[in-house]
């Protein structure tokens, strides 16, 4: 997954200037990036804090790292079977 430009304080931060009445257009503008991308972060992060967000991405990070070794484990038991049966 491509790596975020903006660290999670500067999210934060732009989140907090468009919800305190800044103009999405001027908001955007300001900063560089799309209105799409303000509204994604509005809808991912919505009124997170900065350690809640870390935490988040932390959890994202463990999550894929579970993830893979199940794949890796199912595939290894995939090919026990297989040998076991004899379907190899």
């Amino acid at each position: 997954m491509k790596k975020s430009r903006f660290a999670e304080e500067k999210i934060i931060e732009i989140l907090r200037q468009h919800g305190s009445g800044g103009k999405a257009g001027e908001v955007c503008r300001q900063h560089g990036i799309s209105e799409a991308t303000l509204y994604n972060w509005k809808a991912k992060y919505g009124t997170m804090t900065v350690p809640e967000m870390r935490r988040l991405r932390q959890l994202e990070e463990e999550n894929r790292q579970l993830k893979k070794l199940l794949a890796e484990a199912m595939l290894d038991n995939a090919a026990l079977k297989d040998i076991a049966s004899g379907n190899f």
